[in-house]
């Protein structure tokens, strides 16, 4: 009968470059044996610490340049996987305040893959038991060889063979407020990581940990706003006979003041407005909600008039919020007439494009809401044609590309003149033509400081 293989000791994956200052290994020369002289052991005791330390500055430098959980939990599996030598892991992030997010990353694994680690009873895996928050000291949770344990979940042998792995390295991912969740590698044949890789990749992944705690909050603080945002703003938008409406909102990770509304008024009537409070964060979000609905009650009381609507708006703001300014466009709509009454304080210009015509609409120059003593300015008219549709939008849009405010009103224009002729009858359409050719490949997506509104208004 054979004997069992020894376990086999895991060393640095040679799939990860050294770092560039590891001097390449030299051919050594057969030499009369010596006693070594105790400041060469010394010597090479310092370098190996200084390559360590390089290796961590190295590898904490590249974690610390990752902006999100899903980024930082990938670079934190490929440095945890080059440090204990394994070549498939995961990072489940699961905050012991359970107020998430939850999440799991993988390593070398497929969706199926990982919905398969999921199924196998927490007890019963190294990870599983951390996350269960069973104490775990500092090295970790080793498995060197599952199969010859004795007592092994059977769900977790079938998983094991159906994976195709051996042995697992575990290590909690916490900070001082609390645990964020764990780290597991795993290996393909029976192995476990050296003293002083485990030593390595506790320091690392105590910094991972940091670092993901940082982003953990962002990606809360983000989510927060974005749900504040979105529950001040129109849940859905009014159906009126003539017309169809399309929106497309995108908030900043700290919540911006952007809005927009769309409000059946008497008479068949639509009101409409797009706007921007100053500032970010909180309470630009809470100035943007007491605004947007202080203007659905001027719309409702005076809306076929926009400039006293606005100039309503204005005097409030004034006397209620003098520390704080706010642009806005409000539009009294007549569908059967295709017929839009607007007035303007310091907002930009609407867009208007159909089959024959691309344009923007004349406004009269006016100062914000709160930048003068009184605001005031004329209204205007924009007649539309059948098929017709008037963009209306926030300067986060023009903001967002980057360029200066010529160079992006003309990327508008052109945006809104080339939309297929086919899809012009169709607000949806347009808006999404606009929106993925103003701010293209993904921008309109990415995190960025602007709010972006963007209201489509289409005549049948």
């Amino acid at each position: 009968m054979n004997a069992p293989l020894p376990p086999k000791v895991a060393g640095i994956d040679s799939t990860v470059p050294p770092p560039a200052h590891t001097v390449a290994s030299v051919t050594p020369v057969t030499r009369p044996a010596s006693p070594a002289a105790p400041g060469a052991l010394l010597q090479d005791r310092l370098a190996g610490w200084v390559s360590d330390l390089t290796t961590l500055h190295e590898l904490t430098e590249r974690l610390a340049r990752t902006g999100s959980l899903a980024d930082a939990a990938q670079e934190l599996l490929r440095a945890g996987a080059a440090l204990v030598g394994a070549r498939r892991g995961l990072v489940v992030l699961e905050p012991a305040d359970g107020l998430g997010p939850d999440t799991t990353t993988g390593l070398g694994l497929a969706r199926a893959d990982l919905g398969h680690l999921e199924t196998v009873p927490r007890g019963a895996s190294a990870y599983g038991r951390i996350l269960e928050g069973l104490p775990v000291g500092e090295a970790g949770i080793a498995e060197p060889d599952l199969f010859a344990e004795e007592g092994l979940d059977p769900r977790q042998r079938e998983v094991a063979v159906r994976l195709g792995y051996a042995a697992s390295f575990a290590l909690p991912l916490r900070t001082d407020a609390g645990r964020l969740g764990a780290a597991v590698w795993l290996y393909d044949e029976p192995a476990e990581p050296r003293e002083r890789q485990r030593h390595l990749a506790g320091l690392y992944v105590r910094y991972a940990a940091e670092h993901l705690a940082r982003l953990l909050e962002t990606e809360r603080t983000r989510a927060c706003m974005a749900a504040l945002a979105e529950e001040l703003l129109p849940s859905r938008l009014p159906r009126v006979s003539g017309v169809r409406i399309a929106v497309r909102h995108r908030t900043g990770p700290r919540g911006g003041g952007d809005w927009y509304d769309a409000l059946a008024l008497p008479d068949a009537a639509l009101g409409l407005s797009v706007g921007s409070v100053t500032g970010s964060g909180p309470g630009a979000v809470a100035a943007m909600g007491r605004l947007r609905a202080s203007l659905r009650a001027y719309a409702v009381m005076e809306g076929e008039d926009p400039v006293a609507v606005l100039s309503d708006l204005e005097l409030l703001l004034r006397l209620t919020e003098p520390a704080r300014s706010a642009t806005a466009l409000f539009g009294y709509c007549e569908p059967a007439l295709r017929r839009i009454t607007l007035a303007g304080a310091g907002h930009c210009p609407p867009l208007l494009t159909g089959a024959r015509r691309t344009e923007f609409v004349e406004t009269s120059l006016s100062a914000p809401l709160n930048m003068l003593a009184c605001w005031e300015a004329p209204s205007v008219e924009v007649q539309a044609e059948p098929e017709e549709t008037v963009l209306l939008y926030t300067d986060g849009l023009l903001r967002r590309t980057g360029d200066p405010a010529d160079r992006a009103f003309a990327r508008l224009h052109a945006a809104a003149a080339g939309v297929p002729r086919a899809k012009r009858h169709d607000p949806e359409a347009v808006a999404d033509h606009v929106l993925r050719t103003v701010l293209p490949d993904g921008a309109d997506r990415a995190d960025s400081e602007e709010d972006v509104v963007l209201l489509a208004v289409g005549f049948e």
